[in-house]
């Protein structure tokens, strides 16, 4: 992709002062998901699928706990259509974007995998996504969220 491309498929998604790296991604039998976010290198790098086909991934955005004696959960998971090298790109960095928002905004710890899937879930296909999408997207995880 080149990087007019990038920047049309990234367009009304928050910004970062990182430097956005976008890579082919080979695989052997089928695509998927693959991104990182480099807080050492202050990089995010993204990675599509190459050669692209629709794809579709199980997304895991939660947890919730099962009745009865002893901390047993149910993961809670969306199977996710992938239709474009946009979906891709926009996917991966509303996840990764979350990290850093995690690391450098808020100060807290990066490792919410699945409050970073759940954002990126509700947020990919959206034409505008703000730090405010974030907070609310925190609101459930109050040892995540902004201090007020």
């Amino acid at each position: 992709m080149t990087t007019a491309a990038v920047r049309r498929a990234l367009a009304g998604l928050p910004r970062t002062d990182y430097e956005i790296v976008v890579k082919p991604l080979r695989y052997r039998s089928a695509p998927h998901l693959a991104a990182l976010c480099d807080f050492d290198g202050r990089t995010i790098l993204l990675q599509v699928p190459k050669p692209f086909r629709p794809f579709r991934e199980v997304v895991f955005h939660g947890a919730r706990r099962k009745r009865g004696r002893g901390m047993t959960f149910t993961w809670l998971s969306e199977n996710v259509a992938f239709r474009s090298r946009r979906d891709v790109l926009r996917f991966l960095y509303c996840h990764e974007w979350l990290h850093w928002y995690l690391h450098e905004e808020l100060k807290r710890g990066s490792s919410a995998e699945t409050a970073c899937d759940g954002f990126a879930l509700r947020n990919f296909r959206r034409q505008r996504v703000t730090a405010a999408d974030a907070d609310a997207a925190l609101a459930r995880r109050p040892h995540l969220r902004r201090a007020a």
